[in-house]
């Protein structure tokens, strides 16, 4: 029974080797790909851009918001009580405006969500599909990011494709 058990685990542990053998890994590392793409570059400039531009509205508005609270506080003893409503009311509606931005540009449906969406999916899309090609070409069955694997500690130059990635979307 001992000998059927032993045979019976070195045949699975044969299987098992021979098969991790069949398949062909690859890595790439997607930083250094986005990094080497000008389109990439072009987008995520364009998205700085749009940011400096809206986070400059914001502090406008944040600004206003709080010289309208300075404001109050020094006059607030020479003004009736309907007065005093009125600017605490406009003092607030002010903050949620502030707060509207905030979230109408940067938020997780916001503006620059949207934008980063438009702008950086397709040039994924277009790696992505670099990758497939690249990967059905070579037979490569399994394509890993070691920009994105904190568990990798060694890999050796021959498995990184990511040069050849950049090499078929016409990068330099």
């Amino acid at each position: 029974m001992k000998k059927i058990s032993i045979l019976l685990f070195a045949a699975l542990l044969s299987c098992g080797t021979a098969f991790a053998k069949d398949q062909s890994i690859a890595y790439i590392d997607m930083q250094y790909i986005l990094k080497n793409l000008a389109q990439y570059e072009q987008a995520n400039e364009q998205l700085t851009m749009l940011s400096k531009r809206w986070q400059k509205e914001i502090d406008a508005a944040q600004q206003e918001a709080r010289v309208m609270a300075t404001n109050y506080q020094t006059e607030q003893i020479f003004l009736s009580e309907t007065m005093r409503a009125q600017r605490e009311e406009e003092i607030v509606k002010k903050e949620q405006e502030v707060l509207e931005l905030k979230r109408k540009y940067f938020g997780q449906e916001g503006e620059l969500y949207k934008k980063r969406e438009a702008l950086i999916k397709p040039i994924q899309d277009e790696i992505y599909n670099a990758i497939q090609d690249l990967a059905n070409e070579k037979r490569i069955e399994i394509v890993k990011d070691r920009s994105a694997d904190p568990a990798l500690i060694y890999m050796s130059s021959k498995l990184d494709i990511s040069d050849q990635v950049l090499r078929k979307l016409g990068a330099k």
